[in-house]
């Protein structure tokens, strides 16, 4: 596979062109200079514990107040003007919030805009969302957000979130994702009794390089939003806490022992959607992307959390950061290809794949090959399997691809099913054959697969058969790490580090067409 203009072009800021961002929005590297790294060593022996204990000390500070004020509320007094005293609470609430983020070296919040009224914009739309300090514009709104209900019960922070009045998820509910968007309606149909609602679209955190597909549960009601863009411009970003690069704790210690951190709020005019909008929340949701995107300078993209979990699947092939294959999934996604029927799909291509012979097809064989008919999606994916520009393909990259896609973490059953399309009659394969497998595999247009080879040929026979894969595999399961990323990325895929995966708790993505996999643990960062 290739990285080409023709396969995975980049689009402009804010038009209605889609394509993937010059890197994964899913991976951040962070890369200190010996000074930095001297900076920050003294910081933490002086600096850091101060802010910390400071910062814990707001964030007590406030409990009592957060707890007195929302004793005995039922949801009748939710919808009523806070009363003299509730309001003196608020201010002062936000006073201790806004020392809590002094304290964490934000000297000062740049807000630009203005912010709408409830019954203007019952609904705020922030992105990109790429840290737990995205958090500063609900502690200076208090706005309504959405939170999984088992955030109530966390002491301390379960009664800041419960006194902002948010939308809770209960993830024991299959209906909970249904029931939040009729929440959400009812709310900002309210004409502004109830506090807006702040929602991030985007589901999850990214690197800020794009906006990603919102999600269109924000969108659903109907009603006029404001859209609200964030910005941190650090000279070192050790704000961004995404899927691969600092975890957590990683980024709060390097972010306090900044001597200064800069954000910037903006809020935009508010949108008004027309009736064709109001009628179909994924296009509302995308021009409203599209209007952020322009004011941010950043490109859209139809990547999703999905492909999130595609870049950091746990097999013994980890992607890199500029795979092509998130862009595959992209393309295979908007081709009509369902992903509860992908794998029989990918039987199906398989078992045609083994029938044809191994000489290359044009465009059109192509689209009789799946079952589609000629169209800009199937064009684009065509391009990224053709490498030279020749006009044509070897069908059988394609099926490899697609179980990579299919099956991310079982990487022995794709390198046996490439090993069935590629093998010779005595069933073995060349270190050429390898190669090609090897970067389908990786969504990479050049890899080094020598190292490996001539590990696998113990013997030096010059080819080998996925039984001698098979028992390398077994004998050194980290073989891609040891023979292969040692020599080609290193650095440079972004694997070298991954996050903690721990809940962020204002993310939350609870649109009713996405079912939740609880056997997923990468959904724990989606709450």
């Amino acid at each position: 596979m290739k990285l080409s203009s023709r396969g995975r072009g980049c689009c402009v800021a804010g038009s209605r062109e889609r394509g993937p961002p010059p890197r994964s929005p899913f991976v951040h590297q962070l890369r200190l200079s010996p000074l930095q790294k001297a900076k920050i060593a003294i910081m933490t022996l002086t600096l850091f514990p101060i802010r910390l204990f400071f910062a814990a000390f707001m964030m007590l500070l406030a409990w009592p107040f957060a707890f007195i004020a929302s004793m005995g509320s039922d949801e009748q007094d939710l919808e009523k003007p806070l009363s003299w005293w509730r309001k003196i609470v608020d201010i002062l609430l936000k006073a201790i919030m806004r020392m809590m983020w002094l304290a964490g070296g934000f000297h000062w919040i740049n807000v630009k805009g203005t912010r709408a009224l409830p019954a203007e914009a019952a609904i705020l739309t922030v992105a990109p969302h790429s840290s737990y300090f995205d958090a500063i514009p609900v502690t200076m709104t208090f706005a309504s957000i959405v939170m999984k209900a088992e955030s109530k019960d966390i002491p301390i922070w379960g009664t800041l979130i419960k006194y902002i009045r948010p939308v809770f998820v209960s993830r024991s509910d299959q209906d909970s994702r249904k029931k939040t968007v009729e929440e959400i309606k009812r709310r900002a149909q309210s004409d502004g009794k109830w506090p807006q609602i702040m929602i991030f679209p985007e589901g999850t955190c990214t690197n800020r390089s794009c906006l990603i597909t919102f999600k269109p549960g924000a969108f659903i009601p109907g009603v006029p939003v404001q859209p609200v863009v964030l910005r941190y411009p650090n000279k070192l970003d050790t704000i961004t806490w995404t899927w691969q690069g600092p975890g957590a704790l990683e980024i709060l210690w390097l972010t306090l022992c900044q001597f200064h951190n800069s954000v910037e709020i903006e809020f935009l005019p508010v949108y008004v959607p027309s009736e064709e909008e109001r009628k179909n929340p994924v296009l509302y949701a995308n021009n409203v992307r599209l209007v952020m995107a322009q004011a941010l300078g950043v490109p859209v993209t139809d990547y999703t959390f999905e492909d999130c979990q595609l870049a950091l699947a746990e097999g013994q092939l980890r992607l890199p950061s500029d795979t092509c294959l998130l862009e595959f999934a992209k393309l295979v996604r908007s081709l009509g290809l369902k992903p509860e029927t992908l794998e029989d799909d990918l039987d199906k291509y398989a078992a045609r794949a083994m029938k044809m012979k191994k000489g290359k097809v044009n465009l059109k064989a192509f689209s009789a090959y799946l079952g589609f008919p000629v169209s800009h999606t199937l064009e684009s994916m065509f391009a990224l399997f053709d490498e030279n520009e020749e006009g044509r393909i070897d069908i059988r990259e394609f099926v490899v691809a697609l179980s990579v896609v299919c099956k991310p973490s079982k990487t022995l059953e794709t390198i046996q099913l490439a090993f069935q399309l590629y093998q010779s009659e005595n069933g073995a394969i060349t270190e050429e054959d390898l190669a090609h497998i090897l970067k389908t595999a990786m969504g990479v247009s050049q890899i080094n697969v020598t190292h490996l080879f001539r590990a696998v040929d113990g013997e030096g026979k010059g080819n080998i058969t996925y039984d001698d894969f098979y028992r390398f595999a077994e004998l050194h399961p980290h073989f891609a790490k040891d023979y292969l990323y040692a020599d080609e990325m290193g650095a440079e895929s972004g694997l070298v580090t991954s996050s903690l995966l721990a809940p962020n708790g204002i993310c939350t993505d609870f649109s009713p067409e996405n079912a939740e996999d609880k056997n997923n643990p990468l959904q724990k960062k989606l709450n």
